[in-house]
């Protein structure tokens, strides 16, 4: 394994990316990304044959080392034993991007305790107990790359997909990153985010209508709808050397809807 001096990326490198087994999601687009830029991936995920069978496509297409994992990430144990197992198997870890998470398009006078408590747990929750993990990893090694994938929800206040538990969570996820650059800063790591506007996901399959998409793109100087990839490019710069000077960040990646 080739050593670095402290904050500088090594050259082999392990980057974690949550949430990352959906077919048409942020997160299988950016272990693909980051593997084409030369990682070795942790891919994990709720569904650890999705997990495993991203993993062997990954390894297979850009000829890195990987490896799936399923769990469940509000389970902090099971967070904390997938780090401990990709230190094990994988070049130093110093990339973690926190894409695992839940809508909830419930209005607020209808959501009931046990909706909120499943959304925070997972997006928010989740995201403290795997950071916590990998975290401690990269302070020992002087240097590391957080991202979170949080949503233009959280700045606008909600929106057709997710409401009050869903922005909420995604609101605290901007917070718990620009917290994470102070306090980690000084161990050579940097926290930022990522905030996705309107991307064509598994999320938005299915109630992206003709004309829910046709309303969309008037909103969006751009004149299209993100993709995956788009957000991919964001995170894998913000991992990369070139990002190093940037951190306590959010990177509004919506085609310009907030100024249209």
């Amino acid at each position: 394994m080739t050593s670095a001096t402290p904050h500088e990326l090594p050259t082999e490198r392990t980057a974690i990316v949550t949430g990352a087994a959906s077919p048409r999601g942020i997160g299988r687009a950016t272990a693909h990304r980051l593997a084409r830029e030369g990682w070795a991936v942790a891919v994990i995920d709720l569904d650890e044959n999705a997990a495993r069978s991203v993993a062997a496509e990954v390894a297979e297409n850009y000829g890195q080392a990987t490896c799936g994992i399923g769990l469940d990430v509000t389970d902090r144990a099971g967070a904390f034993a997938a780090v401990e197992r990709i230190n094990a198997e994988l070049p130093q870890l110093v990339g973690l991007v926190n894409n695992a998470g839940i809508s909830s398009p419930t209005p607020f006078l209808e959501v009931t305790d046990e909706e909120w408590r499943r959304v925070i747990d997972v997006n928010l929750h989740g995201a403290f107990h795997i950071t916590q993990a990998a975290a401690r990893t990269m302070a020992a090694n002087e240097v590391g790359r957080i991202v979170n994938v949080a949503s233009a929800s959280a700045q606008r206040g909600g929106g057709v997909y997710g409401r009050a538990a869903y922005s909420a969570s995604k609101a605290a996820l901007l917070g718990f990153a620009r917290t994470l650059a102070r306090e980690l800063g000084p161990h050579g790591i940097t926290a930022n985010s990522v905030s996705p506007g309107s991307i064509d996901t598994d999320i938005m399959g299915g109630r992206l209508s003709e004309d829910r998409k046709q309303v969309l793109l008037q909103e969006l100087p751009v004149g299209r709808i993100g993709t995956v990839d788009d957000v991919a490019g964001v995170i894998a710069f913000l991992l990369g050397p070139d990002g190093g000077y940037l951190t306590g960040v959010t990177y509004d990646v919506n085609g310009g809807s907030h100024i249209a």
